[in-house]
């Protein structure tokens, strides 16, 4: 099994299974050259294949709605939790608690029996789900899950695979805990992402410049459309409102808190630099903190500098906000289009996929 900080090692082949010691190396070195969601391996685990009787799925989550731990408990384990609940909900319990609480065994017996689970198998399950809500609650999670939760031949309970998320505010008080796993100040031997060449490249931008901020991300994105787009929640609804209209975003990008030209032009000349970028969408919502003729000083400069016209390249301007009239005349200057508020985030995001599918046809 890959050891790598991700899910979805089975499906993307990183789990596999050996007859003999020649099949075992050989899937090992297949293993360590196995990228899965954007993250290699720091080793592969060797394990006795187990004599699966049954799967289980026991989980916790925090419930953002009701604002409390949520146990979950299958007896169909092995696949998403998800498709259970949605094709097959007599067989999930469910359980809320309190965090504020020490978890009982009497919410887990319920979870488990909600599900259909009695007898021998409730006894013994019930510790489990217990040590699991308990390690939600003492290692600050957001989740904590056991997938599968195997019943042997033997009626002995093993944890075929687990996956765990920790709150990120709370891993100053839990550094013991991830020093052991490798995880430290220094980022350790375990790294749960390594940058990748464009996300490296504005990273670096970024340090280098104290005034505003930049971030770039482009792992899982293999798209055509590049985004120079900022405002925190309002980037996110910039990516799926290109994503819901047929648009491939190509990176994931943040802008704000006032950067300077050069700033905005070096995230700007990343994205357009990365393979398979046709032209970028330079968008974000009402912006106060941030100057519209910096912004657009900086992606025309990056245009230029590549040798490329920016009324071509540059699909839709829509940064309204402070400093707009200036930034519109020099958006004017050289022919981009834009729009103003009266246009929306969505509609905006439209006219650039537009765009941009329009040339490829």
């Amino acid at each position: 099994k890959s050891q790598v900080l991700t899910g979805g090692r089975m499906k993307a082949g990183g789990v596999k299974f050996a007859d003999t010691a020649d099949e075992a190396t050989a899937h090992a070195a297949d293993i360590l050259e196995l990228e899965i969601n954007g993250h290699m391996p720091r080793g592969v685990l060797v394990d006795p294949k187990a004599d699966v009787a049954q799967e289980y799925y026991a989980g916790v989550v925090w419930d953002g709605t009701a604002k409390k731990p949520l146990l979950l408990f299958s007896d169909m384990g092995g696949i998403d939790i998800e498709q259970v609940a949605e094709e097959h909900p007599d067989h999930v319990g469910r359980v809320h608690f309190s965090n504020l609480l020490p978890f009982s065994d009497f919410q887990a017996k319920q979870a488990i029996a909600a599900a259909g689970v009695t007898g021998s198998a409730l006894n013994r399950l019930t510790p489990i789900l217990t040590r699991l809500a308990r390690l939600f609650q003492e290692r600050d999670m957001t989740l904590a899950e056991i997938n599968p939760l195997a019943r042997l031949g033997d009626g002995s309970f093993v944890a075929l695979d687990a996956h765990m998320e920790m709150e990120n505010e709370a891993m100053g008080r839990q550094r013991k805990v991830l020093a052991g796993l490798g995880i430290g100040e220094d980022e350790g031997t375990r790294e749960g992402h390594v940058p990748t060449p464009f996300e490296a490249i504005v990273k670096e931008i970024d340090d280098a410049d104290h005034r505003g901020v930049i971030q770039g991300k482009d792992t899982g994105f293999h798209g055509n459309v590049g985004l120079v787009i900022g405002a925190g929640g309002g980037s996110l609804t910039l990516t799926d409102a290109v994503r819901s209209q047929g648009g491939k975003p190509a990176n994931y990008s943040e802008i704000g808190g006032n950067p300077s030209v050069a700033k905005a032009c070096g995230l700007a000349k990343a994205v357009l630099e990365k393979d398979g970028v046709e032209k970028i969408a330079v968008m974000m919502s009402i912006v106060s903190n941030t100057r519209v003729d910096i912004v657009a000083r900086g992606v025309i400069k990056a245009c230029l500098e590549l040798g490329r016209d920016p009324a071509e390249t540059i699909a839709i301007f829509r940064i309204p906000g402070a400093w707009e009239e200036e930034g519109f005349k020099i958006l004017d200057r050289y022919g981009i289009e834009y729009c103003d508020r009266s246009v929306s985030m969505h509609e905006a995001a439209g006219r650039a996929v537009a765009k941009i599918q329009g040339e490829a046809a």
